[in-house]
């Protein structure tokens, strides 16, 4: 099953259970914040309006937001604050896709921020998945022990700037359960 997007950003809510139809789609960022909120996730929009030249590398994209960067790690006692930034067309890009398919958790927070590009969060919390569709300017901080998967697309193009308190980076726990198998892709 695959959903084809727009380049907005973009929050679904699904019954668990029923991943064929959302009971409701959402596309205005306070409207988005809100409804996140109220599970206890973090969603904000940001200006992006950061001259950043072509294939800017990591010390000029965090310079760029630096404000806005030292604010998140501040609130969240972040230790680790890095880039990770995927091309369109980077060969072999399907088993780093497929790494972050499955559901999984974390002992720290997801905090995600979309510089550029995109890619899809799926968050299961009391009995729905929140489809997340996160663009340039998105910051979305997924609780630890939040229940999640991402999906980066299948030919995946983002620069996110990325929070960690754990200094070995991401270190999911999958679930084992396969219930991301069951909804739409982010194509």
């Amino acid at each position: 099953m695959s959903v084809t997007t727009e380049l907005r950003t973009t929050l679904r809510v699904f019954d668990e259970n029923q991943p064929a139809a959302p009971l409701r789609e959402v596309t205005a960022g306070d409207e988005i914040a809100r409804e996140l909120a109220a599970v206890g996730v973090r969603f904000e929009r940001w200006n992006t309006d950061a001259q950043l030249a072509p294939g800017a590398d990591a010390a000029a994209i965090l310079d760029a937001y630096r404000s806005s960067v030292e604010r998140i790690q501040r609130d969240g006692g972040y230790e680790t604050v890095d880039v990770l930034q995927l091309a369109k067309g980077t060969p072999n890009t399907e088993p780093i896709r497929k790494k972050f398919l499955d559901e999984h958790s974390h002992t720290e927070d997801e905090v995600r921020f979309f510089v550029a590009g995109s890619g899809s969060f799926y968050l299961r919390l009391n009995g729905h998945v929140y489809q997340a569709i996160c663009v340039r300017g998105d910051l979305l901080s997924v609780p630890a022990g939040t229940r999640h998967w991402f999906d980066m697309g299948p030919d995946p193009e983002f620069t996110a700037i990325r929070w960690f308190n754990n200094q070995t980076g991401w270190v999911p726990q999958f679930t084992g359960d396969p219930i991301a198998a069951r909804f739409p892709r982010y194509e």
